[in-house]
Parts: C-alpha cells; sequence; structure tokens
C-alpha cells in the first residue's frame, strides 16, 4: 500500500474514480431515458453508444485535466487516439453486457448497467494508466 501512495497511484485512482462517477452519472443520464422512452428494453444495446459518447467526451475532459494531469508522455493527437481506443474497448464491453443483460436475460434496461458501468471503469483505468497516459 506504501507503494501505492508513494508512487502516486493512489490519489491517482480516487481522482480517476470521482471523475469516473461523473462520467457514469452522465451516461446514465442519457441511457436510461433513452432506454425509457426511445428504444424497446430487449434492444437495450442500441442506446449504449449514444450514452458512450455523450459519457466519453466528459470523461476525456475530466481524466486529462484532473485525473492523469501531468501523466502524459505523449502529448497531442497520439494520445487523443489511444484515448479513443480505450473508450472504444469500454463501449464494446459495456455493449457486450447490456446485450446479454437485456437481450439474452431479458433483464430490466438499468440491471447490466451497473456491472457494465464498473468492469468498463476498471478496464479502462489499467489502459489509461499503462497506455494512453503512462
Amino acid at each position: 500500500m506504501e507503494q501505492i501512495r508513494a508512487s502516486g497511484m493512489l490519489g491517482q485512482l480516487v481522482r480517476f474514480g470521482i471523475a469516473g462517477g461523473i462520467s457514469s452519472v452522465v451516461y446514465s443520464l442519457v441511457y436510461l431515458p433513452l432506454t425509457a422512452y426511445v428504444f424497446p428494453p430487449r434492444q437495450a444495446v442500441a442506446a449504449v453508444p449514444f450514452a458512450f459518447v455523450v459519457a466519453v467526451v466528459v470523461g476525456f475532459f475530466l481524466h486529462s485535466r484532473w485525473s492523469f494531469k501531468g501523466h502524459a508522455k505523449e502529448p497531442g493527437a497520439g494520445r487523443h487516439v489511444k484515448f479513443v481506443i480505450v473508450q472504444g474497448a469500454g463501449l464494446a464491453l459495456n455493449a457486450l453486457i447490456t446485450w446479454v443483460g437485456t437481450a439474452v436475460f431479458h433483464l430490466h434496461p438499468w440491471i447490466p448497467l451497473v456491472p457494465a458501468v464498473l468492469l468498463a471503469a476498471i478496464v479502462s483505468f489499467v489502459l489509461n494508466r499503462l497506455w494512453v497516459f503512462n
């Protein structure tokens, strides 16, 4: 634990959690109304890309200017491309979990939201820390 604190990762993890929480709220504020009023429950996965795009924009600004501020070794477009790739992986993971939950198991659209967001956050933190903002 002392190594994590000394490396600055603990503070970074806390900032990432707060920024990710904000992004998750934004995601939910877009996803849930779409699944309630636009897409039928078994097609809730169709709402994922719309919600994800909005959350990614919010997340990029929060993470690049706060969570990982000063940690990026690669400035500019390269970092942006890597961030989009990581978010694309998160989108695919999120869509898969949403599809399995709603289309296969016929769960209410909000139920797969929780594991999808949590798992995508873990994968995103690891990839952002090791690859995007090293």
